[in-house]
C-alpha cells in the first residue's frame, strides 16, 4: 500500500538508525503538522518518498548500475540504514540534500517511506553540504569535481582558498580541478568516462589550443600511455626544438602470468628479474647489483 502525498510517519523502535555525520551540524527544525516530531533526541522521520523532490545542487550525474541494483536490493530486504537529509519546502514537500543513492533505491525497491532527518538550511549550506558529501565519498569523476568547485565559485563567490577549506581539500588541489574546465568537451567526455585520467588531463592543460588537446587526448588513448609517458609527449610537443625530446613508444604489454612468475622469482630470489616472454620462448634476466648477490644467487640455484 503506498503513502498518501502528505503521509509522515514517526519511526518504530527498529528504525532509530542514527549517525553523527552532516546532520549533526545542521539546525533541526519541527515539520509543519507534525509538532515536535522531530525534536525528541533527533530521532528521524519516515517520509512519504513521493513528497521529495531531487536536490538540484547535485553534482554527481550518473550512478554505477550495479552498486545501485546491490544497494535496492539491501533496501528491499533492510530497509534504509542511515536515513537521508531532507530540508522542508514553502509548498510543504521536502527537499533532498543528502543521500540521493538511498533515496533512489528505496523507490526501485517500491518503500512508501523513507527515514529523514529534517533541516533548515540555505541554498549555499545545501550545495555545500551536497559536494562535501559526494568528495567525502571520493565517487565523483574529476569532471563532476571541477564543475562543483566551479558552481561554489560562480553561484556563491567563493574563492579556492574558501572552497578548499570549506571541502577540507588543499588550494592547489581545487585549482587543479578548475584547470580541467578549460579542456574542450571532447575531451572533458573522455576524463568522465575513465578514458583520461586526471593526471593524463593535467599534462594536457598546458598544451595551448583545443585542437592540440583534442590530438593529444586521441593519441594517449590509442596509445595507452601512462601518466609519466604523456608528460614527456607534451613536453616534446611544447618543445620540439629540444634534443632530449624523443618519441614516446608504447610499452609491450605483458602477459599477467609472465607478470606474476616475474614477481614470484624476484621475492624468492630477493634480486630484480626480468621474464621476456614470445609465445613461449624467451629469457630470463635476472640483475645483481654486488658480487655477494651473485654468489647467493648461484648458491642457490647449483647448492
Amino acid at each position: 500500500m503506498s503513502a498518501s502525498p502528505t503521509e509522515i510517519k514517526r519511526p518504530g523502535p527498529e528504525r532509530r538508525a542514527l549517525g553523527k555525520g552532516l546532520d549533526s551540524l545542521l539546525p533541526r527544525v519541527t515539520t509543519p503538522g507534525t509538532p515536535g516530531a522531530d525534536s525528541e533526541a533527533g530521532r528521524p522521520l519516515e517520509i512519504g518518498i513521493s513528497q521529495i523532490e531531487r536536490n538540484p545542487f547535485q553534482t554527481r550525474m550518473a550512478f554505477d548500475e550495479k552498486q545501485m541494483e546491490e544497494l535496492t536490493a539491501s533496501v528491499a530486504a533492510n530497509g534504509v540504514v542511515q536515513p537521508i537529509l531532507v530540508r522542508p519546502l514553502p509548498n510543504g514537500r521536502f527537499q533532498l540534500i543528502a543521500g540521493e543513492r538511498r533515496w533512489l533505491a528505496s523507490e526501485r525497491a517500491g518503500k512508501a517511506t523513507v527515514p529523514a532527518f529534517v533541516r533548515q538550511v540555505s541554498d549555499e549550506q545545501a550545495m555545500e553540504i551536497t559536494i562535501i558529501e559526494n568528495l567525502q565519498r571520493a565517487d565523483l569523476n574529476p569532471i563532476e569535481q571541477a564543475r562543483a568547485y566551479e558552481r561554489l565559485g560562480r553561484e556563491f563567490g567563493l574563492t579556492q582558498e574558501q572552497m578548499a577549506s570549506r571541502t577540507g581539500k588543499d588550494r592547489t588541489s581545487v585549482a587543479n580541478f578548475l584547470r580541467l574546465l578549460r579542456l574542450p568537451e571532447s575531451v572533458q567526455n573522455k576524463l568522465a568516462t575513465g578514458a583520461l585520467s586526471f593526471g593524463h588531463a593535467r599534462a594536457l592543460v598546458v598544451l595551448e589550443s583545443a585542437a592540440e588537446q583534442e590530438a593529444a587526448a586521441n593519441r594517449i588513448i590509442a596509445l595507452s600511455l601512462s601518466v609519466r609517458q604523456t608528460e614527456s609527449y607534451v613536453q616534446g610537443l611544447l618543445h620540439p626544438d629540444r634534443a632530449t625530446a624523443k618519441p614516446v613508444r608504447e610499452e609491450p604489454r605483458v602477459d599477467p602470468n609472465v607478470r606474476a612468475a616475474q614477481d614470484r622469482l624476484q621475492r624468492a630470489l630477493g634480486l630484480r628479474v626480468r621474464v621476456e616472454d614470445q609465445n613461449g620462448r624467451g629469457r630470463v634476466i635476472i640483475e645483481y647489483a654486488r658480487l655477494e648477490d651473485f654468489d647467493a644467487l648461484l648458491e642457490r640455484i647449483v647448492g
